[in-house]
C-alpha cells in the first residue's frame, strides 16, 4: 500500500486502460488557460482589509481550488507507477518562496483540508512563507538536495532508487512528506516576479497531476450588449493529466472554480458541500 495514496476502485473502464496506452504524465498533459476576472476579487479583498484583515489573489485562488477539490475529488488523484489511479491521502500544495537577500529560492508543501475557508488558507500560506523566509537554516528540502550533490556520484545513484521506489509506490512516508513532486497541486505566482503566466509541465517523478501558473494581468475581449469591452483578468495556466478524470469532469470543475473566485464570499466558513468520495 502506498503511503501517499488510496487505490480508487471502480473508475470507468477507459480511464483504468488509458494508463496503460500513455504511460507517462507528460504524454497525458492537457492545458488551458482560465482568464480570471480581477474586479471582484479586487472588491472584495479591499472590503476585507477595510475590516482590518489582508488577503492576496493566491490565497484566494488556493480557497477556491480547496473548495473545487472538495465537490470534485478527482481532481486530487494521480496514476501510480502500475499504471492505477489513486487518491491522495491529504490535499497538499506545492509552492516556491522567494527569500528577499538569500541565494535561490525554496519550495514549500502547504496542506489543506477540504473545509478550510478563505481565512483559513491566507493564515497557512503567510505562516509558510514566513518560516521559509525567516528560517536560519535551509528546510528539509533544501537539505536534503545539498547531501545528495555533496557527496560524488550519490545523487545519480540515490536519485535512481528514489525514482525506482516511487515507481512501485515504496518511498517512505518521510521523503513523500517533504518533497515538492508529491502533491496534489503544483501552484507558482509569476505575476510577483513580474512575468506573464506560463504552462508549467506536470513532473513525471512523483504525483502531482495538475499544475497552475499565475501571471501578469491581462485585458480580455469580451463581448457584451454594447459592443467589445476590454477586462482585466488574472490569467492562469493549468496543465492537467487527463487520465485522472474526463475532460468533461474538468470542465465543470473549472467552471465551479471560476464561479467561486467571481463571488468570493462563496470562500468564507464552512463548505456548502463537501463529496463524500473525498
Amino acid at each position: 500500500m502506498r503511503p501517499d495514496g488510496i487505490r480508487v476502485k471502480g473508475p470507468d473502464p477507459m480511464y483504468s486502460l488509458m494508463p496503460y496506452f500513455l504511460t507517462r504524465r507528460y504524454d497525458a498533459m492537457n492545458m488551458v488557460t482560465l482568464d480570471i476576472p480581477v474586479a471582484p476579487l479586487h472588491d472584495y479583498i479591499n472590503a476585507q482589509r477595510a475590516k482590518g484583515v489582508k488577503l492576496s489573489h493566491l490565497a484566494l485562488i488556493l480557497a477556491a481550488y480547496v473548495r473545487t477539490a472538495a465537490e470534485y475529488p478527482a481532481l486530487n488523484r494521480f496514476i501510480g507507477g502500475n499504471h492505477k489511479i489513486y487518491a491522495h491521502k491529504d490535499l497538499s500544495v506545492a509552492m516556491v518562496v522567494i527569500r528577499p537577500g538569500r541565494v535561490g529560492n525554496t519550495s514549500s508543501k502547504l496542506k489543506f483540508r477540504p473545509e478550510d475557508d478563505i481565512f483559513t488558507v491566507q493564515n497557512k500560506i503567510d505562516e509558510a512563507i514566513t518560516a521559509s523566509r525567516n528560517a536560519e537554516e535551509n528546510n528539509k528540502l533544501d537539505k536534503l538536495m545539498s547531501v545528495l550533490l555533496r557527496v560524488p556520484l550519490l545523487a545519480p545513484v540515490l536519485t535512481g532508487i528514489l525514482r525506482f521506489l516511487d515507481r512501485h509506490g515504496l518511498l517512505p512516508k518521510a521523503v513523500c512528506d517533504v518533497s515538492p513532486f508529491h502533491a496534489s497541486l503544483l501552484i507558482t505566482n509569476l505575476a510577483s516576479i513580474r512575468t506573464n503566466h506560463i504552462y508549467h509541465h506536470v513532473y513525471e517523478f512523483g504525483t502531482t497531476s495538475v499544475a497552475v501558473a499565475m501571471g501578469n494581468l491581462r485585458e480580455v475581449p469580451r463581448r457584451t450588449k454594447g459592443g467589445i469591452e476590454l477586462e482585466r483578468c488574472i490569467p492562469l495556466g493549468v496543465v492537467m493529466d487527463e487520465r485522472i478524470c474526463s475532460g468533461h469532469y474538468f470542465s465543470k470543475a473549472f467552471a465551479r472554480l471560476k464561479e467561486y473566485l467571481s463571488t468570493p464570499t462563496l470562500l468564507e466558513g464552512p463548505p456548502r458541500y463537501i463529496n463524500p468520495e473525498i
